[in-house]
């Protein structure tokens, strides 16, 4: 069934930390009804909305930080490409900042 996608650690690790937040943002709302507020971001969310744009964020730094690992060999020297890892922490706390202050 899903043959057509590479699962590989880091991806399954980062998908099921998705579904996590799903689940725990469900419960959570259920517990605490939300209501909008102003963070850095410029408009009024809620949650949910900072939950959505933290993910979105964290998708595009993972997806730039793939587009240069190969690049980032030259640049800074290394033997081998830096590991995926480094990406999925960052673009978990680039979420947690989201969710917290945005």
């Amino acid at each position: 069934m899903f043959d057509w996608m590479a699962w590989t650690l880091p991806v399954a690790v980062f998908f099921t930390c998705i579904v996590l937040m799903l689940v725990g943002m469900t419960v959570w709302e259920l517990k605490s009804p939300t209501v909008m507020r102003k963070g850095f971001l410029p408009i009024a969310t809620t949650r949910g909305d900072r939950l959505f744009i933290g993910l979105l964020s964290a998708a595009y730094l993972n997806l730039a930080f793939v587009a240069v690992s190969e690049k980032m060999i030259d640049w800074f020297g290394l033997e081998q490409e830096p590991s995926i890892w480094i990406s999925f922490v960052v673009s978990m706390l680039l979420l947690a900042l989201v969710m917290k202050e945005g």
